[in-house]
């Protein structure tokens, strides 16, 4: 897994994550963490859809497209999945949300869309902690969606770049216990934890 901050306004080091430890470690966010003022918002067709949501939970998990792993995700996290919609609260209440996609060009390519969408102020108010962007086959992921990657995750507050789950393709439902999903556990259980005395 690799969790980076916005490459083209941060320039992260290369021992920073060695420096800190799984417990206390919480990823900063970048500078993008609001909609900014002049983005242009993408195509109506390229825009996720609002959905208003009944009950509550502390996080909700966006899939930027379908197979993108957002009710995976979810269950990971004992997250709410969204059905591929913004969130809108029943109260007003801001939720806090994730942003998922898998690796390909397809879900890169919607992820974008998303975050333009959100960075444009075009999304219903949320809290966006970040992507999580999920391997779409076992091995390496080729250096083009390694790039593209980087440039898409420059536009979220955090990104988390997730391997593949073999045992996931057979049903297995138990949390992987690779270090990358470890630490992404731990990021988002921190990040929860930080951000609900400031959301209510």
């Amino acid at each position: 897994m690799q969790q980076s901050l916005n490459p083209w306004i941060t320039s992260p080091t290369a021992d920073t994550a060695e420096q800190e430890t799984p417990d206390t470690y919480t990823p900063p966010a970048a500078v993008i963490s609001a909609p900014l003022k002049g983005m242009v918002e993408p195509d109506a067709a390229d825009r996720l859809a609002s959905r208003t949501m009944t009950g509550s939970a502390a996080l909700w998990i966006i899939g930027a497209h379908g197979g993108a792993g957002e009710s995976r995700i979810a269950d990971l996290l004992g997250a709410r999945a969204t059905g591929h919609c913004w969130p809108i609260l029943q109260g007003g209440s801001k939720p806090r949300v994730l942003l998922v996609c898998r690796a390909d060009m397809r879900g890169l390519t919607a992820a974008r869309s998303a975050l333009t969408q959100w960075a444009s102020g075009a999304a219903p108010k949320v809290e966006l902690l970040g992507l999580a962007v999920l391997a779409d086959a076992p091995g390496k992921t080729p250096k083009a969606l390694r790039d593209f990657t980087a440039i898409v995750g420059g536009g979220a507050p955090r990104l988390w770049i997730l391997p593949w789950v073999e045992a996931w393709r057979h049903g297995d439902t138990t949390a992987p216990s690779s270090r990358e999903y470890q630490r992404f556990i731990t990021d988002m259980a921190a990040l929860a934890t930080d951000t609900a005395s400031t959301t209510h």
